[in-house]
């Protein structure tokens, strides 16, 4: 990436003109060979830019100072520099990509790691229950002894609960574990899913991700 801070004025020309006057920029060279130009109010918004594929162009001899981007429709962006305060070209390699926070395989490590949310006196029987369609998220017992069956979702909508009446339909075939209850959990529930759910006697929690991380862990750990 290469960054250069300088006084300039920039000019578009394609399907429509526009005219940046004078004044201090930041200007981003990517690697991909976007430009975008940059002012110092607008958060992460450019002022103006060229998005790959596009070829850049800085000008020598009468043109020097004048870059050039041009894209493969022929449009122009000419950034005409009358002073450069900074430049340099930094290499930031591969970048791994965003990792979510509060993703649903998170959502069921804390849930499983705090299972007394669910209710008082609720145990864990496992994660990633296996059956011949697919894991169950959570397979737990309330209070009474009773089987529950747990699909958890960031956002809860009618898929998921036909998603966990598949796996209800299942698990109340084994004797070991009948009668098996469902509960639909998720960090939102859209309102259509909440009356399916409700109408098929599921139970629906909503989970406060940012409550599930600040509960204290009563279990004694090594380390």
């Amino acid at each position: 990436m290469r960054l250069v801070i300088a006084r300039c004025s920039v000019d578009y020309a394609g399907r429509l003109t526009a005219h940046l006057p004078s004044a201090p920029r930041l200007i981003l060279v990517k690697a991909d060979g976007s430009v975008s130009i940059h002012a110092d109010d607008r958060a992460y918004k450019p002022l103006n830019w060229m998005s790959p594929p596009c070829t850049l162009k800085e000008g020598t001899g009468e043109q020097e100072g004048i870059w050039t981007v041009v894209n493969k429709a022929g449009e122009k962006l000419i950034i005409t520099m009358e002073e450069v305060l900074h430049d340099s070209s930094h290499e930031l390699g591969v970048d791994p990509g965003l990792i979510k926070d509060g993703v649903e395989a998170h959502l069921q490590e804390l849930l499983a790691d705090r299972i007394d949310t669910l209710g008082e006196g609720y145990t864990l029987i496992r994660r990633e229950y296996m059956t011949a369609i697919g894991p169950v998220d959570i397979l737990c017992r309330d209070a009474d002894g009773a089987t529950v069956a747990v699909e958890i979702k960031r956002r809860g909508e009618i898929d998921g609960v036909e998603q966990l009446t598949r796996y209800l339909e299942l698990l109340n075939r084994d004797p070991h574990l009948a009668p098996v209850r469902g509960v639909f959990a998720a960090q939102e529930i859209k309102p259509q899913a909440r009356v399916l759910a409700t109408d098929r006697g599921m139970e629906c929690v909503v989970l406060d991700y940012d409550a599930l991380r600040g509960i204290e862990d009563d279990k004694l750990r090594l380390f």
